[in-house]
C-alpha cells in the first residue's frame, strides 16, 4: 500500500474512480495533476487502458492473438475492479505490474 492518501473530498474520489473507467482516465490525468491521490490512480488507470488497447490490436495476430486478448480482458477487469475498490476505501493500492509501469510515466 502506498502512503498517498486522499484529502477526503468527494470530487477527489470521483475523479480517482473515473481513472479505472477506460478512456475516461484522461480526464483526471490532465485535470488533477495537483491532487496526488487522483494522479496516482490516473496513472495506473492509463496503464490499464493502454494494455486494453494493445489487447484489441492483438486480436489481429494469428495464433495467440485471441488467447492474449482473452487473458488480458480478464486481467484488465480484475485490476480495474481492484483499483475502484481501492478508491472507495480511500486507499492507494499499488497494483502488481501496473504500478511499476505507471511510475515510469
Amino acid at each position: 500500500m502506498s502512503t498517498v492518501q486522499s484529502n477526503g473530498g468527494m470530487k477527489s474520489r470521483i475523479m480517482a474512480a473515473m481513472s479505472y473507467l477506460g478512456i475516461l482516465c484522461f480526464v483526471p490525468l490532465f485535470s488533477n495533476k495537483d491532487d496526488e491521490f487522483v494522479y496516482f490512480h490516473a496513472k495506473q488507470g492509463l496503464v490499464i487502458w493502454v494494455w486494453g488497447v494493445l489487447a484489441v490490436f492483438a486480436l489481429h495476430l494469428p495464433g495467440l492473438g485471441k488467447w492474449f486478448f482473452s487473458v488480458s480482458a480478464m486481467a484488465i477487469v480484475m485490476f480495474s475492479l481492484i483499483g475502484f475498490v481501492s478508491v472507495m476505501l480511500n486507499r492507494a493500492w499499488k497494483l502488481p505490474f501496473i504500478y511499476g509501469v505507471s511510475t515510469k510515466i
